[in-house]
């Protein structure tokens, strides 16, 4: 059990000081206390659940959140496996076998003119256009 990061070994101390700090008469009102508490809490986030699902709709409520968590993006991960891909697609190209960048569909500029120019001649400086920058 690790509650609240509070193992077993921890949550049988916490509870003998209990038991002496409140005594045997305090304890069982207590703890229907603490369990009345615990049970406002479940209502409440229930609640809040229920309202998310009227409000946003199920879609949302049904998201996996974990996925979103931006504690799984390691960069050091995301990295390696970069890295390893691109090993992988080293390895595959001195096999001969494609690799998945060589597979990827080659896209061709899209020529905005037809007009050809001629080379530039010895003196002549390249033509400079002001409202490009």
């Amino acid at each position: 059990m690790d509650f609240l990061g509070i193992n077993g070994g921890e949550f049988v101390i916490l509870a003998i000081i209990a038991v002496v700090v409140l005594g045997p008469e305090k304890l069982p009102e207590y703890a229907k206390k603490l369990a009345n508490l615990v049970k406002e809490i479940r209502r409440m986030a229930n609640g809040a659940k229920e309202q998310l699902r009227e409000e946003v709709g199920d879609e949302v409520a049904d998201m996996d959140w974990r996925k979103l968590d931006p504690r799984q993006y390691d960069p050091r991960r995301i990295i390696k496996e970069a890295l390893i891909d691109e090993f992988d697609d080293a390895v595959n190209v001195a096999k001969g076998k494609p690799s998945s960048v060589e597979a990827a569909p080659v896209r061709t500029p899209v020529a905005t003119h037809t007009a050809t120019q001629a080379p530039l001649g010895v003196n002549e400086s390249a033509p400079f256009d002001d409202e490009a920058t």
